[in-house]
């Protein structure tokens, strides 16, 4: 989400994920502002890297069209050698991005149900088009990777729960009580949806490691949440503190304790300090 970036920035850190102590890596999707394209920049992490995993966090699922999406999920799976194994999709909040690409926010609840039924059909080598074959190409797994739910409030969660594998949490500073709501709510919509197998539970933070590190994090969530207007920009910014490697240490453990099986950290600068010292944190946790 940072402008400037080069190509050597973008290879300098897939390095330093793939050498380091971590399970995956992530990129989220935005239109309008400086951000590069998700899918481009996973299919380069799926090149450039060969052992961590492969997950966009996540696709605005409704703003494309699902045919588009299982294509190009299979694609990035292929690159990666089947490291792709699951997928986090949403419904998204801007209304921007969605006007820019074309397409209408209004029905995006619905749409995505029966998008999500698509990507799957598209997976498992059924025809979209009478008569005109599979789409391919084919992932690697059966029936495709794992799909988790990018979704905030109880009537969204419910609604996934009929056809997700699991929910992606979100608390911008990490914090226990909201991350555990959301899971509390996810398997209560499970259960009531009929579900035998509990939710994978998938969570995320911001937070800033390098020098200066407090203003820099303000800056990056005013800065990304600035489309939604100066007063949720400041007090979003204001609230978030994971500065510190004891703060992030903290952090970590309240997603554990919340239940989280995963969790993304997700930086507020591009330097390489924000990712070496968290691998010494880690290594030291």
């Amino acid at each position: 989400m940072k402008a400037g970036l080069t190509r050597e920035d973008y290879l300098a850190w897939f390095r330093r994920v793939d050498e380091g102590p971590f399970h995956s890596l992530s990129c989220g999707e935005r239109v309008h502002g400086p951000t590069y394209d998700m899918r481009v920049l996973l299919s380069a992490a799926a090149v450039a890297t060969s052992r961590v995993k492969i997950t966009p966090t996540l696709y605005v699922l409704p703003m494309h069209p699902a045919v588009a999406v299982a294509k190009e999920v299979a694609t990035m799976d292929i690159l990666s050698g089947g490291r792709l194994e699951q997928v986090c999709v949403g419904y998204g909040g801007r209304e921007q991005d969605y006007r820019a690409l074309h397409q209408n926010m209004r029905g995006r609840y619905q749409r995505m149900d029966q998008q999500v039924e698509e990507l799957r059909r598209v997976w498992a080598g059924e025809e979209i088009i009478p008569g005109a074959g599979a789409i391919g190409p084919a992932p690697t797994r059966s029936g495709g990777p794992r799909l988790l739910a990018g979704a905030l409030g109880p009537k969204s969660i419910a609604r996934c729960a009929r056809w997700a594998d699991g929910l992606y949490a979100w608390s911008g500073n990490g914090e226990t009580a909201e991350l555990r709501n959301a899971f509390e709510l996810a398997d209560a919509a499970w259960a009531e949806a009929g579900r035998e197998q509990r939710p994978y539970r998938l969570g995320g933070f911001w937070f800033s490691l390098a020098d200066g590190g407090a203003g820099k994090l303000h800056d990056y969530v005013y800065d990304y949440l600035d489309i939604a207007g100066p007063e949720i920009a400041r007090a979003m910014a204001e609230s978030v503190h994971r500065h510190t490697p004891d703060a992030v240490r903290e952090a970590l453990d309240n997603a554990e304790a919340a239940g989280c099986e995963e969790v993304f950290l997700v930086p507020a600068t591009a330097e390489l300090a924000e990712i070496d010292r968290l691998s010494e944190l880690l290594a030291a946790r």
